[in-house]
C-alpha cells in the first residue's frame, strides 16, 4: 500500500503514522519526508496481509480528521527489468527550467527518476541563490553512458551549473568503456 500525507506539520506525526499502521498488522517498507513551508509531506509504503487493508485503510483515514490530506493507493509487485542506478549531483546558479531541462535529458535517454532532492539556498560569499538536486536514476541497461554524459554536459554549460553522475553504489564516474554496455 502507498500513502501520500500532506498537512500542517507537528511534532509526533510520523508516530502516530507508524503506530496506527502497526496496529493494523502493517510492515513500514519504505518512506520519504519532509517539512516544505510548514507542511509536512510524506509517502510511505506499507506492506500488509490483504485480509488487513480494509482495516489499515480506515485506521489511516483517520488521519484525515487530524488535518491530514490521505491518497492511498494500492501497491503491486513489478517485474523490474535490467537496470544500472546512478547517481546525479547538479549545483548552479539558481534559474527557472532547470529541473525542466535536466528530466528532459533524462527522458530522452529513457530513464527513470527514482528519487529527486532539490533546493535552493544563498551562495555564501555572494549571497546570490543556489540551487543543488540530487537525483537517484534508474538507467536502463541499454542506454549508452557515455552520449548521456555528454548530453548533460552540454546542457550544464548552457544552464551554467556543475553537476557529477557516478554509480550510486560506488560514488564513481561511469566507466566509459563500459558506458556503451551499461555494464
Amino acid at each position: 500500500m502507498i500513502v501520500t500525507l500532506i498537512g500542517p506539520d507537528r511534532p509526533g506525526l510520523v508516530s502516530v503514522v507508524a503506530t496506527r499502521a502497526q496496529r493494523a498488522g502493517a510492515n513500514w517498507m519504505e518512506s520519504r519526508m519532509a517539512q516544505l513551508a510548514g507542511q509536512f509531506a510524506g509517502i510511505v509504503r506499507l506492506e500488509v496481509d490483504s485480509d488487513a487493508v480494509e482495516q489499515l485503510e480506515a485506521a489511516l483515514r483517520g488521519l484525515e480528521a487530524e488535518g491530514l490530506h490521505l491518497t492511498i493507493e494500492r501497491g503491486r509487485e513489478v517485474a523490474e527489468p535490467s537496470i544500472r542506478r546512478v547517481r546525479l549531483n547538479l549545483t548552479g546558479h539558481d534559474h527557472p527550467g532547470i529541473v525542466r531541462d535536466i528530466s528532459g535529458v533524462l527522458l530522452r535517454h529513457g530513464i527513470s527518476i527514482d528519487g529527486l532532492e532539490t533546493g535552493c539556498e544563498p551562495a555564501p560569499m555572494s549571497g546570490h541563490p543556489v540551487f543543488r538536486a540530487e537525483a537517484d536514476l534508474a538507467v536502463p541497461a541499454s542506454a549508452d553512458l557515455h552520449t548521456l554524459q555528454d548530453d548533460l554536459e552540454a546542457l550544464a554549460n548552457e544552464l551554467m551549473v556543475d553537476f557529477d553522475l557516478h554509480d550510486a553504489a560506488h560514488r564513481e564516474p561511469p566507466n566509459r568503456s563500459n558506458a556503451a554496455t551499461g555494464r
